[in-house]
C-alpha cells in the first residue's frame, strides 16, 4: 500500500524529529495542519503519530523550547 501525499509529508517531518531528537513548536504544527488538512485522518497518518506520540512519552523525542 502506498501512502497518501499528505501521509508521506507527515512521514518526513515526523522522521526528522525522531532525527533530530527533537519536535520544535513549528514542526509539531506543521504535522497538526498536515493531519487534518484534507479533514481525514488515515489509518496510516494515525499510525505515524502514534509512534511520535510514544517516543515523546518516552522522552526519545523532547520538545524544543520555544
Amino acid at each position: 500500500m502506498s501512502l497518501s501525499e499528505s501521509s508521506e509529508r507527515l512521514r518526513r517531518v515526523i522522521n526528522k524529529a525522531i532525527e533530530d531528537h527533537i519536535i520544535t513548536p513549528e514542526e509539531y504544527q506543521e504535522i497538526i495542519e498536515i493531519t487534518y488538512e484534507d479533514g481525514h485522518m488515515d489509518s496510516q497518518e494515525r499510525a505515524l503519530l502514534a509512534q511520535l506520540q510514544q517516543m515523546i512519552e518516552n522522552k526519545e523525542v523532547k520538545f524544543a523550547k520555544g
